[in-house]
């Protein structure tokens, strides 16, 4: 059986070297070139076949380096914490792994050149695919998260908004609502160009909600009312929808945190929640638990999509040719702001 004094050997370098390569010693100061040799040579002797291919992948990770591109500003993540529960998921998951996020960038002014020499890039937002192949041309090695469209050639994660919204929908009518209202906001395929928002298009909750009510032959127009994502937008939206002749008695809110000033704006006008409007919102935020009445949102798992996009990334950079594309269910959490039973906290 061979030993580290035989692959030393081998390799001409000293056993103590050949211990600490194996054994992926970070303060270590040896070449890239003698690294695999050694991992090369313990391999040919089968010193410890198992534990080699282990440590190997682990010693190829940490010389990688990944690049992290957001399109949210730190006070948009405060604004929403969904994202923010997604980039920090990466984060946790590239230091686990041992992965060296090489860079984040934020905003959409980036230079050319800024994840020059990254392995791979993971983009979290619905930043125009074109615009980042501008800026990190191998495409194989990109994996979009939360991109609002289909783009065909990248590895993306994303939400399956239609389970969600049949889910909430299905939930309404069950305790007899018929009447259903949305707010939602106006989602853009954003530019990395200065000041460029980009083009503006239909949010995918938008979509289902329309789709799934008009071949129920419940869908209302005058019911539906779009912001921008915000506590504020949701509040200001609530109250034009309480300034219309009718109003819905349930309504689907596209985020918790315009679901909170929704309820704001209810409390306001003394409309009861659940009695006289039920309210829904997404991405069970922390906080949708403490508030009163505490709100029904649909649960995402932010941390499940950071995890799926650094393992796609991980896969392709191994050599996977075919681009994957993954939606992770989604849990409709019950509390008292919709009315019936609540199924959980």
């Amino acid at each position: 059986m061979a030993t580290i004094k035989d692959i030393a050997l081998q390799a001409n370098v000293s056993a103590a070297t050949v211990s600490r390569v194996i054994n992926n010693d970070a303060t270590l100061s040896v070449s890239e070139e003698t690294r695999e040799r050694i991992f090369l040579i313990a391999e040919k002797m089968q010193y410890k076949p198992n534990r080699i291919k282990r440590m190997k992948q682990e010693s190829e990770l940490a010389n990688k380096q990944v690049g992290l591109l957001l399109w949210l500003s730190t006070d948009d993540e405060k604004e929403d914490p969904y994202f923010s529960e997604i980039r920090i998921s990466v984060e946790k998951r590239c230091d686990e792994l041992g992965i060296n996020i090489g860079r984040v960038i934020r905003g959409n002014n980036v230079d050319l050149n800024a994840f020059h020499g990254m392995d791979g890039l993971i983009v979290v937002g619905s930043i125009d695919a074109e615009d980042v192949k501008k800026i990190f041309p191998d495409h194989k090695s990109i994996v979009l998260v939360n991109h609002s469209l289909d783009v065909r050639g990248f590895d993306s994660v994303k939400i399956n908004f239609k389970q969600a919204v049949e889910d909430v929908i299905d939930h309404f009518i069950n305790h007899g609502y018929s009447e259903i209202g949305m707010i939602g906001g106006q989602d853009y395929l954003y530019k990395l160009g200065p000041n460029n928002k980009g083009r503006a298009f239909v949010d995918n909750r938008q979509i289902h909600f329309e789709e799934i009510m008009n071949k129920k032959g419940l869908l209302k127009q005058e019911f539906m009312v779009n912001g921008d994502w915000t506590t504020m937008s949701g509040y200001e939206q609530m109250k034009e929808l309480l300034r219309k002749p009718t109003r819905p008695r349930a309504c689907f809110i596209a985020s918790d945190p315009m679901a909170i000033g929704a309820l704001r704006a209810l409390h306001e006008q003394k409309v009861n929640v659940p009695e006289e409007m039920a309210i829904v919102g997404f991405d069970d935020i922390e906080v949708s638990a403490f508030i009163n009445p505490r709100l029904t949102s649909v649960r995402v798992f932010p941390e499940q999509i950071g995890k799926t996009a650094v393992q796609l990334l991980l896969e392709r950079m191994e050599g996977r040719e075919t681009a994957i594309h993954v939606e992770i269910e989604t849990e409709l959490v019950v509390r008292e702001s919709c009315g019936g039973s609540v199924l959980s906290t």
